[in-house]
């Protein structure tokens, strides 16, 4: 039995908004599960319906098989870290880890006990005497996160945690983030917009827009096995190229280059692209997928770069071929030259196929 179950949950505002449409899913003991997906996709609205802090319009939420639609917060035993770090400014750093604490009535020698501890597994301990406003972001940042993990509760529930931080923080966070779910083994949700973030901490991710779910799964999962564009298009930086074309005889064209949809192998792939002939097909494929070497079992395209971005261990490059803008990803000792015809390569087993009406992936062999 999963230790927290959503099913079926809706939230329809007063004004008759429907921010979450029949959310579906089961969340095990000890996972990292993230929420991903742009603004206004009702991803953190379902987090605070977790957290007891929304009302859930319909549907039932479950924690170790019970009914919890209408307990508290409190009662729900779940702590909640959020974006602002809502820490009070006129109490210390000892004193905000151990708030919760001291409202439960718990003993002053327990309470030291408790924050020390929390301290020192965040790197704080040189700082309980400390008031908010002498720590930096990412200190602060560490604080809201102790005063949640210091109560022991079962589930910890992080709201965009990390948005008011710069990019260097950000990546420290990330770091100290999982550790800190290593150590203490609680099941944690994490809502997010950044799919870095979510590919580097999840467990499992669930890609949401428009108030529904798209694709629940790991993140190899998603990378490898979207099952439609936008999933597709937003996990992954640079994200994936796609290719719009109607399919004349089993090929589309784009900026002079011709390609042969029957590449792909299989006699499956090969009847579903037939069924597509004079219809609208996306065709897509990772920056990082192509390679500037002549290698069989590829298609064999060209486009006019564009421009480059030198990244350090990579480089982006921009091509455009009669208007289709495409990104390949390449290493630094192969950044070509801009304003130059580039030919490159693309093993037909990392090419995907989506339905251009439905966006829906086309699955091959």
């Amino acid at each position: 039995m999963a230790y927290l179950a959503l099913k079926n949950i809706n939230k329809i505002y007063p004004n008759g908004f429907h921010a979450v449409h029949n959310f579906n899913l089961e969340v095990n003991k000890g996972e990292f599960i993230v929420f991903v997906g742009p603004s206004g996709c009702g991803k953190s609205t379902t987090l605070r319906m977790i957290a007891g802090l929304e009302e859930i319009s319909s549907g039932d939420f479950e924690i170790n098989g019970k009914r919890a639609n209408e307990l508290g917060p409190r009662q729900r035993e779940i702590a909640m870290v959020f974006q602002s770090y809502a820490l009070y400014p006129q109490m210390t750093v000892f004193d905000n880890i151990a708030f919760g604490l001291t409202l439960m009535g718990v003993d002053e020698d327990e309470i030291e006990e408790r924050v020390n501890k929390t301290a020192k597994i965040l790197g704080l301990t040189d700082y309980l005497d400390r008031l908010p406003r002498a720590l930096s972001g990412g200190q602060r940042q560490r604080v809201a996160i102790g005063r949640a993990i210091i109560r022991k509760v079962g589930v910890f529930l992080m709201d965009e945690p990390l948005s008011n931080l710069d990019a260097k923080q950000r990546v420290t966070m990330r770091s100290e983030i999982a550790q800190i779910h290593r150590s203490t083994g609680a099941t944690t949700i994490y809502v997010t917009h950044d799919q870095t973030e979510a590919m580097t901490l999840a467990d499992r991710i669930v890609v949401m827009r428009d108030g529904y779910i798209q694709q629940t799964g790991t993140p190899k999962e998603l990378y490898f096995n979207p099952v439609n564009v936008f999933v597709a298009g937003f996990i992954g930086e640079p994200p994936m190229n796609f290719v719009t074309g109607t399919v004349e005889k089993g090929h589309i064209y784009f900026g002079g280059n011709d390609i042969d949809l029957k590449c792909k192998p299989g006699a499956r792939t090969a009847e579903k692209i037939a069924a597509m002939e004079g219809k609208k097909l996306i065709f897509g494929f990772r920056p990082e997928a192509v390679t500037l070497t002549p290698c069989q079992d590829a298609y064999v395209l060209k486009a006019n770069v564009e421009l480059t971005e030198m990244l350090g261990d990579n480089a982006n490059v921009y091509l455009d071929a009669d208007g289709v803008k495409t990104i390949l990803k390449v290493t630094p000792h192969e950044i070509p030259e801009s304003d130059r015809e580039l030919t490159f390569y693309l093993p037909y087993s990392s090419a995907y196929f989506f339905d251009g009406e439905t966006e829906n992936v086309i699955e091959t062999e």
